[in-house]
């Protein structure tokens, strides 16, 4: 059973693919808030205070790199779970996605079933 009320931030420019996710996640019992860009991720994020945030890299203006490590600079935000939902799919795009905080790196394609478990741990990890 999914963890009703958390709230999820998804930051993805791809109009199809945000609505899809958002579409999943709401059935699934969560709380979401979309934003196309990093700058209104950033403004999302410090407004709604989510419980785990999806961000993806290749965004208009500010990428999902500066997002990262804006979210994860902070003294309260950095604990909020991020994971990576990207094209970027090298070794060394999924190291610096480590190294500046990510959570856990997800490439495109990639199967939201198989997401949805690790999403859910991870707000449960979050909420202790």
């Amino acid at each position: 059973m999914e963890i009703i009320g958390k709230k999820i931030l998804v930051v993805e420019d791809d109009p199809d693919t945000l609505m899809y996710i958002s579409k999943v996640l709401k059935r699934a019992g969560y709380a979401v808030a979309g934003a196309v860009s990093g700058e209104e991720g950033l403004e999302k994020f410090r407004d709604i205070r989510p419980d785990l945030v999806i961000l993806d890299v290749m965004l208009p203006g500010m990428d999902g790199w500066e997002v990262l490590k804006k979210i994860k600079s902070g003294f309260r935000s950095r604990k909020t779970p991020v994971i990576m939902l990207t094209a970027k799919d090298t070794d060394s795009d999924k190291l610096k996605g480590y190294e500046f905080g990510a959570d856990f790196y997800v490439t495109k394609p990639f199967n939201m079933q198989k997401l949805l478990p690790v999403i859910r741990n991870m707000i449960t990890e979050h909420s202790k």
